[in-house]
């Protein structure tokens, strides 16, 4: 039974299923049935016992598929002797002929006696070609032998249908899924870490190898040709200390800062520390204010090679630089930077100080922290091109010490040369003079030389190198080697780097005139003048 609808011959191709659901609707045709139909129920055809006469075939009132059958045999309950069926019966009225029975018609139309005999335990005969469905309860008599279910033969074997193309798919992407779930799960479990952290099978492999040499011409490698001539001091004066930095010259020789070892002169004590961390005592061979630069002596240099001098003249803004030194007691710091400015004028040594000084530094924006004072600024080949010495800061820190903000100035380096050479020689620096005294009050454009004496010291020195060029108290000095003058500090500046002997071109206002005369640098006398000039 089933409870899909089946229509035409549609039905005729369930397998499986026992045809119940037909019925003949007056026509032949098969209607189709739900088996849980409430319309009137088909009974069984009910198989009358032997003697028992049915209706004849002119008593029927209509063909309803099984008035062939006509009246069932007579003898026992199949009309034979000792309950066994009647095959045949003769009722030819004597003439000898063979009849079968009537009450015995194929429902399937064909000859009667081709209606197939139940013998002691036959197989089931197949089933009509095409045959449609015989109404409800078609099947053979109750307990028949050698049939199947309730008719005595064993349970029919139902015919399965495969599964669809379909199912199988979805069936194996579900299988598919599950697997790669699980072997997810399964993963994850083997390699969980422990609660702890601690995997001991951990391990971040070897470091790759290489070489760690690098071009001569990189920071590296300039580095590593610079730092050796490097040095750092410590410096013990009574009741100071200090520390810089400096640089190994010809003949054994340290350049620094004046303001490094200020305090150990004349009886301080002077430690110097080279590259490779050996140590030994110094002297200070000489130290010029003016100029913040000092030379040293140490008792033993230990192999150190002399660094290379370069020339500042040849510095352009944009180069690349890297200062040297021991910043806040860091001994072989190394920074890299470019130059930023050239002339700058720049107040060195200690503020309020008798020995203040105004330098043309050169700018840099190499990192440049106290300590680094005395360190040397080199270039991309690895020559000085200028001695740190200062560094612009926006406010002082808790005890003295201020850092960097980017903003550093070294002493050019033909500056130093000559100063350094003249303190090995004799102790003592020149000073740079052009002979004339500044007015202080002037606010307009350029340097205006003074009018009037003042402390007992001209406008210009008589027969000095201002006077030897033509100038006179009152002239506006404009430019100097064509750099603009914005006040007078950037003049003492650019006449204190010039060395004595050197001619300057001095562009200058008169009367609303302008003119140009050139200077010949000439030397103070010993003792400084009161006043900077």
């Amino acid at each position: 039974m089933t409870d899909e609808a089946r229509t035409g011959h549609g039905a005729h191709d369930a397998a499986g299923r026992t045809p119940s659901d037909f019925t003949d609707g007056g026509h032949g045709a098969p209607e189709s049935r739900h088996a849980d139909s409430s319309g009137p129920e088909f009974s069984r055809p009910e198989f009358l016992p032997a003697g028992e006469g049915a209706p004849s075939q002119a008593e029927q009132p209509g063909d309803d598929g099984w008035s062939q059958l006509g009246a069932p045999p007579g003898g026992g309950r199949w009309g034979g002797p000792q309950g066994q069926p009647e095959l045949f019966r003769h009722d030819d009225g004597g003439q000898g002929q063979r009849h079968e029975p009537e009450s015995w018609g194929d429902p399937s139309g064909r000859p009667r006696y081709d209606t197939a005999v139940f013998a002691a335990h036959p197989a089931p005969p197949p089933p009509p070609t095409q045959a449609f469905g015989m109404g409800p309860g078609w099947a053979p008599p109750p307990g028949s032998p050698g049939l199947p279910g309730s008719f005595g033969g064993p349970a029919p074997t139902a015919i399965q249908r495969g599964p669809r193309t379909a199912t199988l798919v979805v069936l194996a992407v579900v299988i598919a899924l599950l697997a790669s779930l699980l072997g997810s799960v399964g993963t994850y479990l083997l390699t969980k870490p422990t609660g702890s952290g601690r995997d001991p099978s951990y391990s971040l492999g070897n470091a790759p190898t290489g070489s760690n040499a690098r071009p001569p011409d990189s920071v590296a490698g300039v580095a590593s040709k610079v730092l050796p001539s490097v040095v750092s001091l410590a410096v013990e004066g009574g009741t100071s200390s200090n520390t810089g930095s400096g640089f190994l010259i010809k003949g054994g020789y340290v350049v620094t800062n004046n303001h490094v070892v200020a305090g150990a002169d004349p009886s301080g004590r002077i430690q110097i520390q080279f590259n490779n961390r050996k140590s030994t005592s110094a002297v200070v061979v000489g130290r010029d204010p003016e100029s913040d630069l000092a030379v040293v002596k140490p008792a033993e240099t230990f192999g150190a090679p002399e660094i290379t001098l370069g020339n500042s003249d040849n510095v352009v803004v944009g180069d690349p630089v890297i200062a040297i030194g021991s910043p806040l007691g860091l001994t072989g710091t190394v920074t890299s930077g470019i130059v930023s400015s050239l002339n700058r004028p720049v107040q060195a040594g200690e503020e309020n100080n008798s020995e203040t000084t105004w330098l043309s530094a050169v700018q840099t924006d190499a990192a440049i922290n106290p300590g680094n004072s005395g360190g040397p600024l080199v270039n991309g080949n690895g020559e000085v091109i200028g001695v740190n010495s200062a560094i612009a800061t926006l406010g002082r820190s808790v005890g003295g010490q201020s850092g960097s903000i980017g903003l550093g100035f070294a002493i050019p380096v033909n500056h130093a040369r000559r100063v350094a050479q003249e303190l090995i020689t004799t102790g003592k620096a020149k000073k740079s003079r052009i002979g004339v005294a500044i007015d202080p009050t002037y606010q307009g454009v350029g340097v205006r030389i003074a009018t009037e004496a003042s402390k007992g010291s001209q406008p210009i020195e008589p027969n000095g190198p201002a006077a030897q060029a033509g100038l006179k108290p009152g002239d506006v000095i404009l430019e100097v080697d064509g750099i603009v003058l914005q006040d007078g500090n950037e003049l003492i500046a650019l006449v204190r780097n010039r060395a004595p002997g050197e001619k300057l071109s001095v562009k200058y206002q008169r009367g609303g005139q302008e003119n140009t005369a050139t200077v010949t640098v000439g030397t103070a006398p010993d003792q400084p003048s009161p006043e900077p000039s």
